[in-house]
């Protein structure tokens, strides 16, 4: 885990470092992240306290706000495990440099189809490598709520339109 997160910064290091800021400005002009989005993300999901791995599947839908770098939409999590987790939440994205993408996602989970919901928050980060409307690349995700923290490291897939 160690090494796979030191390779990301490595990567996200060099990508900042690569772009001075008139390439920048000039990349900005002449490139249109498109408006909507929707993304799957695949991984593996440690539960901290629990001290167990399962899979977990991320689906989300998200809006560019107009011009800026900044984009709104909505998420599922389902992790595939005796405790049946899904969360339901609202995402917010900021992406800071083309390549980058920042996610922060409130919302409720529920557990072993329980009616009773309980609050929780997901951060994720993606980095990905655009083809055409596609787009792919590694994706990190610390999430909590009141059970247990959780953590994913796993490949983002996403198509814009």
């Amino acid at each position: 885990m160690k090494l796979t997160l030191t390779f990301l910064s490595a990567i996200f290091s060099l990508n900042i470092l690569a772009q001075t800021s008139e390439h920048l400005d000039e990349h900005l002009d002449n490139h249109d992240h498109h408006k909507n989005e929707i993304g799957v993300a695949n991984s593996p999901v440690y539960f901290i306290k629990e001290k167990i791995f399962s899979y977990g599947l991320h689906l989300h839908y998200v809006r560019k706000i107009s011009k800026s770098k900044f984009g709104l939409g909505l998420g599922y999590e389902r992790i595939f495990d005796e405790h049946k987790h899904n969360t339901f939440g609202l995402v917010a994205t900021y992406r800071p440099i083309e390549k980058l993408s920042l996610n922060v996602s409130p919302g409720l989970t529920f557990e072993n189809n329980s009616p009773n919901a309980n609050f929780a928050l997901h951060l994720e980060t993606s980095y990905e490598f655009e083809i055409k409307n596609f787009h792919i690349g590694p994706a990190f995700e610390v999430a909590y709520d009141p059970e247990d923290f959780h953590i994913s490291l796993g490949l983002h897939i996403g198509y814009g339109f």
